[in-house]
């Protein structure tokens, strides 16, 4: 199966699992699940939970057992772009080529619709309807894991050094902070996920990690060289908007930009060689992720 195939028919499957979640809120006011559904199915490319979907199917498990936590990252991810967007931080007005949620909603409504995203994930994570297929230890880590990529020793964290360090010189220790804990924390945890549910041993898992560590942090450089070379309509938001933020364009130039982009997905594609044959599609989401234009 070839990668735009592939990331086709899980795009499907996880917007499918995403639907069937959202049919469980039956007294949720009707303004709070718009807002929510207005940003979890705005067209996003469902790259970290098919990473999940991607790393348990290459150690020959079902997807199926995985779909639940995908989902959940994906809710968590869609949440913290909800709040990124806020004029209090970001102050973005359009997302995946339309208007951000805030400026539908308004900022209150924006907020909540974040808090119910972030929140539901681990309500979905802990529902046995939806993991009953998981061992119970397994589901205990796994929310254990997420939870510190996405929280303040996480993705949290690093927004907050972003945030902190706007308008600052800054150094390139304060970069690698943010870029390894905004971006790369979710990814790594995404693909930590996958393998994980798929019981791969101590490890095996260290070299999946360093795959999702390796991607994660070719993610950012990537969004780096995008907002101050991509087309704005192709991306779909604002650009030339991360000159006072801490980026590797600001601290290393856009040639060894490039270079240090390269040499990451090099290193990913080998982290993953003793997959074998079964490394095929996580070498070209690699891929992917190193070439991407939006």
């Amino acid at each position: 199966m070839d990668l735009g195939t592939y990331l086709h028919e899980k795009k499907i499957i996880v917007e499918n699992t995403l639907r069937d979640i959202f049919t469980s809120f039956h007294t949720t006011p009707g303004v709070l699940r718009d807002a929510m559904e207005y940003m979890l199915f705005s067209n996003g490319k469902r790259i970290r939970p098919i990473l999940a979907i991607a790393a348990c199917e290459a150690k020959n498990k079902s997807c199926d057992d995985v779909l639940p936590f995908a989902c959940a990252i994906e809710m968590i991810h869609t949440y913290s772009l909800i709040h990124d967007d806020l004029p209090s931080i970001d102050n973005d007005d359009l997302r995946r080529g339309k208007p951000t949620c805030h400026k539908v909603f308004g900022d209150a409504i924006a907020i909540l619709a974040g808090d119910a995203l972030l929140t539901e994930a681990f309500r979905v994570m802990a529902d046995d309807s939806y993991t009953e297929r998981v061992n119970p230890k397994i589901i205990k880590q796994i929310i254990f894991e997420i939870a510190m990529a996405a929280g303040a020793e996480g993705m949290v964290g690093g927004q907050v050094m972003d945030v902190l360090y706007e308008g600052k010189e800054g150094t390139r220790g304060i970069l690698n902070f943010i870029h390894t804990h905004k971006t790369t924390s979710l990814i790594r945890i995404s693909v930590r996920t996958g393998a994980i549910v798929a019981g791969v041993k101590t490890r095996e898992l260290q070299k999946f990690t360093k795959y999702g560590e390796s991607i994660g942090l070719a993610f950012q450089i990537m969004d780096d060289l995008l907002d101050a070379e991509g087309d704005e309509e192709k991306v779909g938001k604002r650009l030339k908007k991360d000159t006072s933020k801490q980026t590797y364009i600001k601290h290393y130039g856009t040639v060894a930009s490039k270079i240090k982009l390269e040499q990451l997905i090099d290193e990913a594609i080998k982290s993953i060689d003793f997959l074998g044959e079964n490394s095929k599609i996580l070498t070209e989401l690699a891929q992917f992720i190193g070439n991407r234009v939006v």
